[in-house]
């Protein structure tokens, strides 16, 4: 981790803490090393840092081109890992990237749904995550978070101190068997895997109704 890194995981850390009695489950499921995706479903802007900061080692995100041009934080996204992506078309140079990093054995952070849940159950996976993942057969780690929605969902004016729990389950392997055609189907079919892996996962009891 660089020093901006640091400093933002251990703040983000504390403050999910302090206001969300913030914990982790299964973060050894994580490798030590080598690329990883670290696939989690998508219900608050909280996900991202929630899932980066469960992580024991530094990953990478993606996130929309407009954030870097934020007065205060936007200089400093590029110093925590964040990736700009331009949402309104294809962005081949952000996928060339998170290609690259991973197959370089860096740990990415990506959404299969795309975007996020405005009703806070999973969505249908998109067939991205499939590709990237036949581009590179890296292990696919589910994670599954859990209060992010109740604290803070799409269209809120306002956070609520609700607890938060990241969990992470088994490491999902990928064989190049599993890709017999370069085709959008078989892409989805991967995405439609760990999106399936990501529900299994059973929430921590205090969050069971």
């Amino acid at each position: 981790m660089n020093l901006v890194y640091r400093i933002g995981y251990t703040l983000s850390r504390w403050t999910a803490k302090a206001f969300f009695s913030y914990r982790v489950h299964g973060a050894d499921h994580i490798p030590e090393q080598g690329g990883v995706i670290l696939a989690a479903n998508h219900t608050s802007y909280f996900d991202p840092p929630l899932v980066g900061v469960a992580s024991h080692r530094a990953v990478w995100y993606l996130a929309r081109k407009s954030l870097l041009e934020w007065p205060l934080l936007g200089p400093v996204f590029p110093s925590l890992n964040v990736i700009p992506v331009d949402r309104d078309g294809n962005d081949r140079t952000a996928l060339k990237s998170i290609i690259r990093l991973l197959k370089s054995g860096e740990g990415v952070v990506l959404f299969p749904e795309g975007t996020r849940s405005l009703d806070g159950h999973l969505q249908k996976a998109q067939p991205g995550l499939g590709m990237i993942v036949a581009k590179t057969l890296v292990p696919v780690v589910p994670a599954r978070v859990f209060g992010a929605f109740e604290a803070f969902p799409k269209g809120a004016k306002r956070i609520r101190r609700h607890p938060i729990d990241v969990c992470f389950g088994p490491p999902i392997f990928f064989s190049p068997e599993k890709f017999d055609t370069a085709s959008r189907e078989s892409y989805q079919k991967i995405s439609d895997e760990v999106i399936q892996a990501i529900g299994k996962i059973p929430p921590p009891p205090r969050q069971q109704k």
